[in-house]
């Protein structure tokens, strides 16, 4: 059954909260804030590993920068908060800083849950039907469902309603896996992805608390970069 990727992604995502909130309470601060640290840091490992894959850095940094001018101009990042501020209010009370950790766990998990090869190649693959068109995305699903287990032990429920954006952007590119499979070469991938891993890296900053990159600005390079690759490579 095509999309049955995304829905088992959905339920380890929202499994993966329900544990890491049912754990997280049970842990102390110090302990949480570790755990939180290791996660930043894994994630920014993932993502230079796929910024390292480049073929040539001009493509995803000129995506990047042209991205997040459009990105501030339109205002994404405050958009996505305003999503999760308001997913807040409809189903959370708390004192301010839960307030915050809710929205920042809500943007940084739909950012990291939907940003990324196998978010791309899984959902077209899912989409387009066939043998094991459905084996990226049950991949994903098992990493995905990790994550949320640590970020939701440290960020709370906000991490579980990124299962929302899961369900917009990978149902979406299911849906049209047929058009953007016979766009998509190699070759844009490959740059799309490098653009992907600096975007994860910024995320892993964030986590960090070494910097709040606004990293749902830079989401148009994902378009960007194998635009660039259309018109420019040879």
């Amino acid at each position: 059954m095509r999309g049955i990727g995304t829905v088992v992604n959905v339920i380890t995502v929202l499994a993966g909260t329900v544990a890491g909130v049912v754990i997280g309470a049970r842990l102390p601060d110090r302990m949480r804030t570790a755990v939180l640290q290791v996660v930043g840091l894994a994630t920014l490992v993932i993502g230079a590993r796929d910024a390292f894959g480049t073929r040539n850095v001009v493509f995803p940094l000129v995506a990047l920068i042209l991205g997040a001018v459009i990105g501030t101009a339109v205002g994404i990042e405050d958009r996505l908060e305003s999503v999760g501020e308001a997913v807040r209010r409809r189903f959370e009370r708390g004192p301010g800083h839960e307030e915050s950790r809710f929205v920042e766990g809500f943007v940084a998990a739909s950012l990291l849950f939907c940003i990324g090869p196998l978010t791309i190649l899984g959902s077209i693959r899912d989409g387009l039907g066939g043998p094991d068109h459905a084996q990226l995305l049950l991949v994903k699903a098992a990493l995905d469902g990790t994550v949320a287990i640590a970020f939701a032990s440290t960020m709370g429920w906000g991490v579980g309603f990124s299962a929302l954006t899961v369900i917009v952007v990978q149902g979406t590119l299911t849906l049209l896996a047929g058009a953007a499979d016979r766009v998509l070469t190699e070759r844009m991938i490959v740059e799309m992805t490098a653009a992907g891993g600096v975007m994860v890296m910024g995320i892993g900053l964030r986590l960090l608390d070494i910097k709040k990159v606004a990293v749902a600005s830079f989401l148009p390079a994902l378009i960007l970069a194998p635009v660039g690759v259309a018109l420019f490579a040879s």
